[in-house]
């Protein structure tokens, strides 16, 4: 008889319990962390106890994800009140840039604009390579990456040389008009594994605002 054959007999007839109960009180098997036995009863209580402590480990990470989220979620409102205040495109921009660094901690942020009409003298509107207008273009989601893109690494000047992690988020209308590019020294803060919602949103959002201020 094998090990299934006895496991399928027992869940086919759990009478063999109550039938034989004298027999179970006597049945000992090895402790899971000792040589000694330890009755069948001890044993299903250490096995709950384990599972207790399973469950409450992945409540605790559930816990902890909802909190992360419930923050991120504030930080993105707190940046959607500053959008909607803002007057013009230089306002966008400038909130923007703020909330990015005091809000999400953010240290590098960098926006290229190329919308259809006109715009105003601002340093985002500054000329964009072919390449770097392609790669926004090709952007279905959020991109995270341990490299500069295309030709990106200029855009951030002197301080490109240590960065070790960049994000990048194209701003769509009806068509893509713009890529903002974030980096950091943390390797970690930016990895392609990483989920992307949160900073699809931000995309969305601030192409939204920027949008009511141009042509």
């Amino acid at each position: 008889m094998t090990p299934d054959a006895v496991t399928n007999y027992l869940r086919q007839h759990p009478e063999f319990f109550e039938e034989n109960a004298d027999f179970l009180a006597t049945l000992v098997i090895p402790h899971p962390h000792g040589g000694r036995a330890i009755s069948i009863s001890e044993r299903q209580i250490l096995t709950l106890r384990e599972k207790g402590k399973q469950l409450e480990s992945k409540l605790r990470e559930l816990i902890d994800f909802g909190e992360e989220n419930d923050a991120i979620s504030e930080k993105l409102h707190r940046l959607t009140l500053a959008l909607m205040a803002a007057r013009d495109a230089g306002t966008v921009i400038e909130a923007m840039h703020f909330n990015l660094r005091e809000d999400f901690a953010v240290p590098h942020t960098v926006l290229r604009l190329w919308p259809a009409g006109g715009h105003p003298p601002l340093p985002e509107f500054a000329a964009v390579s072919t390449e770097a207008r392609e790669f926004a273009e090709s952007l279905a989601n959020p991109y995270c990456s341990p490299h500069a893109m295309v030709d990106t690494a200029a855009w951030f000047g002197e301080q490109s040389s240590p960065l070790r992690s960049f994000a990048y988020v194209a701003l769509k209308g009806e068509q893509v008009f713009g890529l903002l590019a974030m980096a950091s020294e943390d390797a970690q803060r930016f990895y392609p594994e990483m989920g992307t919602l949160y900073l699809k949103r931000l995309g969305e959002l601030a192409a939204a605002a920027l949008l009511r201020y141009l042509s």
